[in-house]
């Protein structure tokens, strides 16, 4: 299950804001950079103790940079407070505020050691103060080893500010990373922290701000989460009727592929839009309607007058849930094309699109990053490598809003960048990814613009996701997700 992090800041930045932050706090005379170093370490040491009240022997990973800085004041509070502690330092040649943070722990009567991997392997807490945010590119190999045999070890391990190896902007790995518990973040929250890989090394996140709020500027991406859904889900008004809960369109299902339209049209009511039709292939109406009756239905196998008509009718269409890109689909594709009608894109509709790229304001692109990679017409590990950068290309190609899914979905409209960490690998299942397309469409015909309706939706997505994995993340199926949906869509149940 996701972890809560409704209490964490929502302005998220890039290593570089930060950097300007701490600047801006020495240069107004506010602090200095080793009062920064040693707010940073006496809040590592607290996050220490409270995870590990036992007086185990810690062992102590500290690199050459501000983020070894922190290691050695917290390894020499550790020291004070009686608790058996021990010190690697990674290197020799360091920043001031490092050598001063060193200076300090020898005076203290505190011992260094050099590399050893057997001490590492039997050590059963672990603080990485390595790299932080000081690695852009390679881990190279005099760190990897460290980073190596922490990840050989059995112990806890907490890292500072980052784990050694994550990218700060991007939350990609530097070739080899630590495997963290628990990551403390310092100063301001890293974007790269809260999706992509990141979301996997990073283990549980905690945030101090340092005292650096003050100085900071406009963030690069804004965090969203549970606590954002009571703005948007106000009580219906008592005389509301369906046809102002607003009017949707799915269209996909072709042969053997009736599921994915079946959970898109369920999932868009389920979200709340009073009418759902569904343009599938003839022989899926059993599929579609045998348990769920509320939805229309339009067999189609060739477009006619009548596709035209349902698609007119409509206030929001959603293409792509088993769409395929045979002619069938193909020839939908083409008609939805051109309605005016906002239109949420997904699945196929996105392998269509990738072949012949177009722009549009009024949609909402919703791929994996397998369906990015062909938008754009590069590798799955391209994308990976910075999803920030992907979704802002993938936006600037095709136009409206575009979101990336996977861990801590990445949402941009050419303006604002939004990420949601929530979810959970429960949603790496056939059908998910149909069940959010539904949800946005549904939204958007009840009156969000596509920003908020894509932002919404994905949050109440992942955490419907992780109400249902209450009983488990493996085996969880998409259908799972419904009644979770409709609770979080009313704010007297959240």
């Amino acid at each position: 299950m996701a972890q809560d992090l409704s209490q964490f800041p929502k302005a998220l930045y890039t290593q570089a804001q930060v950097r300007e932050a701490e600047l801006s706090a020495v240069s107004q005379g506010v602090l200095s950079l080793y009062e920064l170093v040693e707010r940073a370490g006496a809040a590592a040491f607290e996050c220490l103790i409270k995870h590990n009240s036992t007086a185990l022997p810690v062992l102590i990973l500290a690199g050459s940079g501000n983020n070894g800085a922190d290691a050695l004041v917290c390894a020499r509070l550790v020291r004070a407070s009686g608790i058996n502690v021990s010190v690697m330092m990674a290197s020799s040649a360091c920043t001031a505020e490092c050598q001063q943070a060193l200076a300090h722990y020898l005076a203290d009567d505190g011992q260094l050691l050099t590399f050893d991997a057997a001490l590492i392997h039997a050590a059963r807490i672990i603080v990485d103060g390595l790299l932080g945010t000081g690695v852009q590119d390679t881990v190279r190999d005099n760190m990897a080893q460290y980073i190596n045999a922490i990840n050989e070890s059995a112990a806890w391990v907490l890292s500072l500010d980052l784990p050694s190896g994550v990218i700060a902007d991007t939350g990609a790995i530097a070739g080899v990373a630590v495997m963290a518990d628990v990551t403390l973040c310092f100063g301001g929250l890293k974007q790269g922290l809260l999706t992509g890989k990141s979301r996997h090394y990073s283990g549980e996140l905690e945030f101090t701000d340092l005292g650096l709020t003050p100085f900071f500027a406009k963030a690069s991406a804004q965090r969203v989460g549970k606590e954002t859904l009571k703005a948007y889900f106000a009580a219906r008004a008592r005389d509301s009727h369906k046809g102002q809960s607003g009017k949707v369109t799915v269209i996909g299902g072709d042969a053997g592929m009736a599921g994915a339209v079946r959970l898109a049209s369920e999932a868009c009511l389920r979200a709340g839009a009073g009418l759902v039709t569904v343009i599938s292939r003839a022989e899926h109406q059993l599929t579609v309607n045998v348990s769920r009756p509320e939805l229309m239905f339009w067999g189609c196998d060739l477009v006619d007058m009548e596709v035209y008509l349902r698609l007119g009718w409509a206030q929001v269409i959603v293409l792509g849930p088993g769409l395929g890109k045979h002619d069938w689909g193909y020839n939908l594709f083409k008609a939805a094309g051109l309605s005016d009608k906002p239109c949420v894109l997904d699945a196929d509709a996105l392998n269509l699109l990738s072949h012949e790229p177009r722009q549009q304001t009024n949609w909402v692109l919703t791929p994996h990053s397998g369906e990015a990679a062909r938008l754009l017409g590069c590798s799955v590990a391209e994308i990976e490598q910075d999803r920030f950068a992907a979704v802002r290309a993938m936006q600037q190609k095709y136009g409206g809003v575009v979101l990336l899914k996977g861990a801590g979905t990445v949402i941009f409209d050419g303006k604002k960048m939004v990420v949601a960490p929530v979810g959970n690998p429960g949603l790496a299942s056939g059908g998910c990814g149909d069940v959010l397309s539904g949800i946005i469409g549904a939204l958007m015909a009840q009156g969000m613009d596509n920003m908020q309706a894509t932002v919404v939706g994905v949050v109440v997505h992942g955490c419907a996701a992780d109400l249902a994995a209450a009983k488990g993340e493996r085996g969880m199926l998409a259908s799972d997700l419904m009644p979770f949906i409709r609770q979080l869509v009313n704010s007297d149940l959240l």
